[in-house]
């Protein structure tokens, strides 16, 4: 937020370039097979850092995303939603509510998360009987908690990362390499009959 402050211009522009790139991506196989998981069990939940959208591009509904989605707007005085305004040349733009800039709606380094976010992961993390943590480091807080929770509540944890990380020390379930390798195989060896990916 600090950056925004100081240089709105630039930070505005920074993210418009990040979206365009973002929306040339596609998702990959891990995103693929972590949408078929959630049309395969009912009590599905992903929970997500990422802020690029391409979980829900891959078919994922019920998504909570800790980081926002650099695909949304909100108003940097009043922290609500806004999804319309008036096109003009000023960057960046202005909210038609209270005339304070927009900006994307991320969490930037020193924020804190969306309280509304943050208590549904912590709900389905306190409720889930089996949590994958795929290819985060564990070293973003409150995030990275969310695995040691579920391995003391007796959850079955498996760790999907080509790197180790801490929570290689609670899990004997760790595959090390890439999610894109790992999901398509666990889906499709777990539910050969929807053998899709």
């Amino acid at each position: 937020a600090l950056g925004f402050t100081y240089d709105p211009k630039l930070v505005w522009n920074w993210h418009k370039f990040a979206r365009k790139k973002i929306l040339e991506a596609q998702p990959n196989r891990a995103h693929q097979a972590i949408a078929l998981m959630e049309t395969l069990l009912p009590d599905f939940t992903l929970i997500t850092q990422n802020v690029d959208g391409l979980h829900q591009r891959a078919g994922n509904t019920n998504v909570i995303e800790l980081h926002g989605n650099i695909h949304r707007t909100r108003c940097f005085d009043e922290n609500i939603a806004i999804e319309k305004w008036a096109k003009t040349n000023e960057i960046p733009p202005r909210c038609p509510h209270c005339g304070g800039p927009l900006r994307p709606d991320v969490v930037w380094f020193g924020e804190a998360l969306a309280e509304d976010s943050y208590s549904r992961a912590q709900e389905a993390v306190r409720n889930c009987t089996l949590l994958f943590s795929i290819g985060t480091s564990s070293l973003v807080y409150p995030a990275a908690v969310f695995p040691f929770e579920a391995a003391q509540r007796g959850a079955m944890v498996v760790q999907i990362n080509p790197n180790p990380t801490e929570l290689d020390e609670v899990t004997p379930f760790t595959l090390r390499g890439n999610a894109g390798e790992w999901m398509p195989l666990i889906v499709n060896k777990t539910w050969p009959e929807s053998r899709r990916l």
